[in-house]
């Protein structure tokens, strides 16, 4: 492959199921991790800032100004105090204290600094006025350091204001902790990032890789080559089933192509036949003229006879057509099915004579009424009887036997012919199926047959044994009739069976 065809490949699946991962899921996951740590940072921030805050809450109980109350008298007495007090804090090294007297002066510092007397304390005038005698700042000292403070007014017996305490806390320790908070949680959200980045890298190449090579084979046989197939995916999963159908599916329709060219190459030879034999006996009876009359009544007999074959030909494509596209209709009308059963039978005796096969017939002498299409019916029962002579060797026998019970007719045709396989027989039914190739026909008689029979609410079933013979069962639901002599089907089948078992052993 050229360069340029990689390049236009790559930039082909970014903009494919790769850019809409990377859109639909990625952006959402990583601004989903971005949120978390953005959250999680705060959180941090809060945690370390909130601790400072109660830690300085906790000195300024009201203990302070419990602590005061014997310095309260002046304001010698309240700088004795103030030295006293900030003697007495014991936690000088992580918090710095200050007092501060009535007028906003630093008196005194835990930090053993003199404090400039125009040193700004910002929220020493909240807290005057604050409702809860509290007030907090946040900034840069004078020296650059930034610090969070709490100032606490000291009041007296009286409620007075005498002075104030002032806690500060330093922040660059605990910003610099904050940071290196920070920094891992980038870091982690990173890494997060990387992982999904190349875990769905690779799962999405897994994919788009699969479902290439599934478009390619799907390509192949769109084009014609039914021999493509996806055998190179290892895993159980959707697409593995997705190739899986896409194997069976070109399997299938392999079946299926090599079925309608069997189809077309029969279809096409069934008309040949007749046409022959009709534009054969046409040009003969063109060249005798009126020279031989026995000669032309037989030509004509062959050509009519050939036509009503190619016309049965047509029309049973026609039907097939009908029935693939929905089309197929029925003129529904009253009728008996014994008496089309009795026609179509009648019909092919002398047929099986002249091939020298025995067509045994036994029915009720009752009428079959039911709601049908005398034509369909009589199509059905002439292509079941049509195939059974076909498959049938001469010699053989076809017993045809029609019983009614319960308002319900069946008939079975049984025959002696060539049978059909295991494999083939649930196939039988199937449109352009045939299970030998050697016996003329279409393939689509018994697809037609089944549809029919479906139209009309019954059943037809094939049931047979290779080599021995074949049976068709067709049950229909008819009116009441009422039976005057009882007639068991199985007797009549167990004693047909019976005598041929007995001519056979003569025979043998």
């Amino acid at each position: 492959m050229s360069a340029e065809k990689k390049i236009a490949k790559t930039i082909n699946g970014f903009n494919g199921l790769t850019k809409r991962w990377f859109i639909q899921t990625t952006i959402i996951v990583i601004a989903f991790l971005l949120v978390i740590c953005v959250v999680g940072a705060y959180i941090v921030h809060s945690y370390y800032y909130d601790s400072v805050e109660r830690r300085m809450l906790n000195y300024s109980n009201s203990a302070v100004d419990t602590y005061f109350e014997s310095f309260s008298s002046d304001d010698a007495t309240f700088e004795k105090g103030a030295r006293s007090f900030v003697y007495d804090f014991k936690d000088k090294a992580t918090v710095e204290v200050w007092v501060i007297d009535k007028y906003g002066n630093v008196i005194i510092s835990s930090s053993g600094f003199p404090i400039n007397s125009s040193t700004a304390v910002p929220e020493y005038e909240a807290a005057v006025t604050d409702l809860n005698n509290i007030a907090r700042w946040t900034g840069e000292l004078d020296s650059g350091e930034k610090v969070s403070s709490l100032t606490k007014p000291v009041l007296n017996s009286k409620s007075e204001i005498i002075g104030a305490v002032r806690y500060l806390v330093s922040l660059e320790e605990i910003d610099a902790q904050i940071n290196t908070w920070y920094a891992i949680i980038f870091l982690v959200f990173l890494l997060l990032v990387l992982v999904l980045l190349i875990s769905g890298v690779i799962f999405i190449n897994s994919i788009v890789k699969s479902i290439r090579d599934i478009n390619d084979t799907a390509r192949m046989i769109a084009e014609g080559n039914y021999d493509a197939r996806i055998d190179h995916y290892l895993y159980k999963d959707e697409v593995g089933e997705l190739c899986d159908t896409i194997n069976n599916m070109a399997e299938k329709i392999k079946v299926s192509d090599k079925i309608k060219n069997d189809f077309i190459s029969t279809v096409s030879h069934e008309l040949r036949t007749p046409l022959t034999a009709i534009k054969g006996w046409g040009e003969t009876l063109l060249q005798i003229a009126d020279t031989d009359p026995s000669l032309t009544e037989r030509g004509m007999g062959v050509i009519i006879s050939e036509s009503a074959r190619l016309n049965g030909i047509v029309e049973e494509l026609l039907d097939f057509s009908r029935m693939q596209s929905g089309r197929m209709s029925l003129k529904i009308e009253k009728m008996d099915v014994l008496a089309e059963l009795d026609e179509t039978v009648f019909a092919f005796k002398d047929r099986a004579m002249r091939e020298g096969k025995e067509l045994v017939y036994t029915a009720p002498n009752l009428p079959a009424p039911m709601d049908g299409d005398p034509d369909r019916i009589k199509q059905v029962f002439v292509n079941v009887l049509d195939n059974a002579l076909k498959y049938t060797k001469q010699g053989g026998k076809i017993l045809t036997i029609a019983d009614i019970s319960d308002d319900r007719i069946k008939i079975t045709v049984s025959d002696t012919g060539c049978g059909i396989s295991e494999e083939d027989l649930p196939h039988v039914k199937e449109k352009f199926y045939k299970t030998n190739m050697t016996v003329h026909g279409s393939g689509i008689g018994l697809a037609v047959v089944d549809e029919i029979i479906r139209m009309h609410n019954g059943t037809f079933d094939v049931d047979s044994i290779l080599g021995k013979g074949t049976t068709v069962t067709i049950c229909f639901d008819i009116d009441h009739v009422e039976i005057e002599d009882a007639w068991d089907i199985d007797e009549a089948i167990a004693k047909e069976n019976e005598k041929r078992t007995m001519e056979e052993e003569e025979n043998a």
